[in-house]
């Protein structure tokens, strides 16, 4: 067991000095700042990392990760990093990326019980509930599951328009897009959803908020 802790160490010594071969001023200019283009809210899976799988660098991806990429309006942490993004960090893009096989979404689709994590299971069994037509129709277990990630990411994508912070920041005239992609953890590739949010008229009326404007 040590020894797989330690081999962090040991690899963390080779990325630097690869990285310094590669851009000797890589993190002379990571010290300066950060200013992101991005904010993924993503699944804490150990399988879905947002850089290497977009192909980008430390300090392209602002990114806050959850069981199942959720967004809960009672979530502080997210409502804090979302908050920071959007106000601090000026992002132009919010991306919500689910991924095909989601441990969190196959647990929310049956009864057993997990643990402290049925809690926040239970926010994906509303979106099942939703959508319960649609997927009660689909028979095939493994095709009902990728389905519920993608409509999972859907109401995720629907949740954040929901938001004072991406409201009040469309108000103000930024350039600020929502969107919704799935990962697929067989083949590495990502997917766009058509997801794509960029003004409060493809809200519901009754969500919308009198926004503060600047």
């Amino acid at each position: 067991m040590n020894s797989s802790y330690h081999q962090l160490f040991d690899n963390n010594k080779k990325w630097v000095e690869q990285t310094k071969k590669r851009s000797p001023d890589f993190f002379n200019n990571l010290a300066a700042g950060q200013s992101p283009q991005f904010l993924w809210i993503g699944c804490s899976d150990s399988r879905v990392p947002a850089n290497e799988i977009t192909g980008t660098f430390p300090g392209d991806i602002f990114v806050h990760r959850n069981i199942a990429n959720m967004v809960i309006h009672t979530d502080i942490s997210m409502l804090s990093v979302l908050d920071y993004a959007v106000n601090v960090l000026k992002v132009k893009h919010i991306i919500v990326c689910g991924h095909y096989g989601c441990g969190g979404v196959n647990a929310a689709m049956g009864h057993k019980q997990v643990g402290l994590i049925d809690n926040w299971l239970r926010h994906i069994k509303d979106v099942y509930r939703l959508h319960k037509d649609e997927l009660n129709a689909i028979e095939d277990p493994g095709k009902k599951s990728d389905r519920l990630v993608e409509l999972n990411v859907q109401e995720q994508v629907y949740g954040l328009t929901k938001t004072s912070i991406v409201q009040n920041a469309w108000a103000n005239g930024k350039s600020l897009q929502v969107h919704g992609i799935v990962y697929d953890v067989k083949d590495g590739v990502l997917t766009d959803l058509g997801l794509t949010i960029e003004n409060n008229e493809d809200i519901e009326d009754v969500y919308r908020m009198e926004t503060e404007v600047l």
